[in-house]
């Protein structure tokens, strides 16, 4: 009997990695759902900072955006464009050409207060999603229905066009880093200020000499110092007061631990269930390279 070395190698190479890979998306998985589930619900006015759990509307954000592709008014957005290329004699493929997507703050109101997020680096599960196809790189806005006819007769090149929308006034769900700044949410080290206030006067020492050198000696004497220190003081404390009397702004960010940022339309219950489903089925290709690569092991 024969025993193709190479070929068992590469297969119990190729179960091994499906087999990890697999593992490493059922538990992430699994923990995602679990951070849903086990994070309470918070308000916008009193949320505690740190890792939170907010359900509210979306609202208008930091300008006007329309979605790429369609046009159409939107708060974010994301689009693929995709290119049907011959792989074969008799097989075709859809080859990945330009993907992006939307960084402008979104806006959360909950009945207490506005919440602005930063998308970047957010899992982001909009309701609205449109796919559609055309014959040229980037659709036009009239042009919403596949040329087939034009791709048959001309050989022209056919694309795929797939964009996900969040809009104003759509519910929206989102776990992430929630941080308040401004008014008196926000730590003042008076000590810190002051240092650095005097820091910075230094950078300018001619400056400096012409504002506390009383003597004009060129250089400061210890009650010249001390002056310093109570102007860079009184000046930190007027600081603080103008900064408390701002309001207060609150911000959800992706968080600096490995814990999910996740942005979506639907509810908490719909998307663990998802998260679940998923973590289903990477148990079961687990499973399946496993006992795989067990058998060629035993044959």
């Amino acid at each position: 009997m024969v025993v193709d070395i190479v070929g068992i190698s590469v297969f119990l190479a190729v179960t091994s990695t499906v087999c990890l890979g697999s593992g490493w998306w059922c538990i992430n998985n699994l923990k995602k759902a679990r951070y849903l589930l086990d994070t309470p619900t918070s308000k916008v006015r009193s949320a505690a900072q740190g890792y939170v759990e907010l359900y509210g509307v979306l609202q208008q954000g930091v300008g006007q955006l329309n979605a790429p592709l369609s046009a159409v008014p939107c708060v974010w957005w994301s689009f693929r464009i995709d290119e049907q290329v011959r792989s074969s004699k008799d097989n075709t493929r859809w080859q990945s050409l330009e993907k992006a997507s939307s960084t402008a703050l979104l806006c959360l109101n909950d009945g207490t207060g506005d919440c602005l997020i930063d998308p970047q680096g957010a899992q982001v599960l909009p309701m609205t999603k449109k796919i559609w196809y055309g014959t040229e790189r980037y659709p036009q806005q009239k042009h919403l229905q596949p040329h087939f006819l034009k791709t048959l007769l001309l050989g022209a090149k056919r694309y795929r066009y797939t964009e996900q929308r969040l809009h104003v006034d759509e519910p929206l769900y989102a776990i992430g880093d929630f941080v308040s700044r401004g008014g008196a949410q926000e730590a003042f080290d008076l000590l810190a200020s002051q240092g650095a206030l005097i820091r910075e006067w230094k950078r300018d020492y001619v400056g400096l000499l012409r504002r506390f050198d009383r003597d004009r000696n060129g250089q400061l004497d210890q009650q010249e110092w001390h002056n310093v220190r109570q102007s860079a003081k009184i000046e930190a404390e007027r600081l603080q007061r103008a900064r408390s009397a701002d309001p207060v702004q609150h911000y959800l960010r992706k968080p600096e631990e490995n814990q999910p940022f996740i942005l979506s339309s639907y509810g908490e219950d719909d998307i663990a269930k998802r998260f679940y489903w998923q973590a289903l089925l990477a148990a079961s290709l687990c499973l399946a390279s496993a006992l795989g690569a067990a058998y060629i092991i035993n044959t």
